[in-house]
């Protein structure tokens, strides 16, 4: 992705060497520079949203994404505004804290926004992994009511500006010109919400990759914690907080997904093995008729 990001700048930089203006075409590619990078860097957003779509009623999941997306959409385009008026307001540290030797942390606007994502997520996935192993939710499962329609979207929409800060801060090191960037939102948001259906369509025809699905939303609460504790400039005794990389994020989830479809797959090789064991003795241990 920082490919991608040097690759858009030095066409800007290019095409303003040339002629002074960024013509059409540049500003075409930028968009669709931009559309790729909403959409890669949207891939945990849809994960969050596909997993909390489904604590409502059903008939109403497909609302419930449709319509948190849409107004995230209508706010990230207020956000990537003000974000553009107010930047520095974001960056600029308001508290320091400093533990001599031990702690020490300038905290930004855009570090405690991310900090506060990354320990919700990391609630959420916890909460829901605990819940998926404790016995006890089989007897109540039947009684539990379904969260609200509109608690699930405030909490997509709430979601999905966390998520935004980093798309909207790399937007603008491509380009600075507001309806190139307003304009690959609205498109990767309608990407965004035909892909939420399909990924929540999965989930919900194979089951066992919900498990995959909340150790996936476990790391990007890690990875936002990290990339907000740099933000901050956190520092514990002698170590900084470093970020994870998205290549890193990205490899993780590889490996994830490799070790869930090897394990499933060794799995059934096992059922298969003991259920032919089985008949095989069950054919030993029958007694032969007599004739």
């Amino acid at each position: 992705m920082g490919n991608l990001l040097i690759l858009g700048e030095t066409v800007s930089q290019g095409a303003v060497a040339t002629g002074g203006e960024i013509g059409l075409i540049g500003h075409l590619f930028t968009f669709l520079m931009l559309t790729l990078l909403q959409i890669v860097l949207g891939f945990d957003n849809l994960l969050y949203i596909s997993l909390e779509s489904k604590r409502v009623e059903p008939e109403k999941q497909g609302y419930v994404r449709k319509m948190g997306i849409g107004i995230a959409i209508a706010l990230r385009l207020v956000l990537l505004f003000v974000i553009m008026g107010a930047i520095k307001a974001f960056q600029n540290p308001f508290l320091t804290l400093d533990w001599e030797g031990v702690f020490h942390g300038n905290f930004t606007g855009h570090s405690v926004i991310v900090l506060f994502g990354g320990i919700f997520i990391l609630y959420t996935a916890v909460k829901e992994i605990s819940h998926m192993l404790s016995i006890e939710h089989l007897d109540e499962h039947h009684n539990k009511g379904h969260k609200s329609v509109n608690m699930a979207i405030t909490w997509i929409v709430l979601m999905n500006l966390v998520f935004s800060f980093d798309s909207i801060l790399s937007a603008l090191a491509l380009t600075q010109v507001f309806w190139v960037m307003a304009a690959a939102i609205i498109v990767s948001g309608g990407l965004m919400i035909y892909m939420a259906d399909m990924v929540s369509e999965f989930l919900k025809k194979n089951r066992m990759y919900e498990v995959l699905g909340l150790f996936i939303l476990f790391i990007v609460g890690v990875m936002l914690l990290s990339e907000g504790g740099h933000l901050a400039h956190l520092q514990f005794f002698t170590y900084h907080v470093e970020p994870m990389a998205k290549s890193t994020f990205y490899f993780t989830l590889a490996v994830l997904v490799v070790i869930d479809i090897v394990q499933s797959r060794y799995q059934k090789k096992l059922l298969a093995q003991k259920k032919a064991e089985t008949k095989e003795k069950s054919e030993i241990t029958q007694p032969a008729t007599v004739g």
